[in-house]
């Protein structure tokens, strides 16, 4: 005989239960690297970090790092719409601090959000890389502010493990840091120069715009983009007056007819 007063309880008990879990919309959905993707499947550089994924596959990454610009960021969020990509912005604390609304935008936008560092350290030497310029314990501290300032979003730090260092530079002590903290360092692919989308005119490194989505499309026509992690800055300085999110829409398109996929959440 069923006990039907039990029977409706324990609904009713259930629905009370899915009643109290927040919605898919109020969740950040974790993001994982691609699924197919086996720890063999990724290229370590020298220093520690994850810098491609699946090199037989086209398909790409995109990464968006913040620190003193945000002046593209409704720009680059509305073109990720358009064509159905979430991509993996990278912050510091300052630029958390500085544009919470653009943080708010970005993850209402269901796009994963990780750490850039708090101050924008500069952790290894430029010339003598396996020098550091930081201290353990100011790297933790700096790390830890770095959560703190992700935290009032809703942004908690074991669902948020992906690392991209500050000026993407470190080395190894860096890299084993990251791992006792579980973080995954990751970086750009070596041989792109979207990441040259800060520099000014005047700068001895200077990229314009025009010849990074050019020698970008070359790199796909001739495959070396399959598994890229493509870096793009969600602003930069005013002197710079070609910004390549302008051409973020017709770069992507013209990716995606060449055949190239890219990271979508699950």
């Amino acid at each position: 005989m069923v006990n039907w007063g039990s029977f409706f309880f324990s609904v009713l008990l259930l629905l009370s239960i899915l009643s109290c879990e927040p919605s898919i919309s109020d969740r950040q959905v974790p993001v994982a690297l691609w699924a197919s993707d086996t720890l063999t499947n990724y290229s370590v550089d020298p220093w520690g970090a994850i810098d491609r994924g699946d090199s037989t596959q086209p398909r790409i990454r995109l990464l968006f790092t913040g620190h003193e610009y945000a002046d593209g960021v409704d720009s680059i969020l509305h073109i990720l719409e358009n064509h159905g990509i979430k991509g993996y912005f990278f912050f510091t604390g300052d630029f958390i601090r500085a544009y919470p609304l653009a943080i708010q935008k970005i993850k209402d936008a269901g796009h994963y959000i990780g750490c850039h560092s708090n101050r924008h350290l500069l952790y290894a030497d430029w010339i003598k890389r396996d020098s550091l310029l930081v201290t353990h314990d100011a790297w933790k501290k700096d790390l830890d502010s770095n959560y703190l300032a992700l935290k009032p979003f809703g942004i908690e730090r074991a669902d948020h493990q992906l690392f991209m260092a500050p000026y993407e530079w470190y080395n190894q002590t860096i890299s084993k840091w990251c791992k006792q903290e579980g973080l995954t360092l990751l970086n750009f692919s070596p041989g792109l120069i979207t990441q040259a989308d800060y520099t000014v005119p005047d700068d001895k490194n200077y990229r314009s715009t025009m010849e990074i989505v050019g020698k970008t499309l070359q790199n796909a026509r001739n495959g070396a983009l399959n598994g890229a992690f493509l870096l793009i800055h969600v602003g930069s300085s005013p002197y710079r007056t070609n910004k390549l999110y302008w051409e973020l829409d017709t770069l992507l398109t013209e990716l995606e007819k060449m055949g190239y996929q890219f990271q979508v959440f699950p």
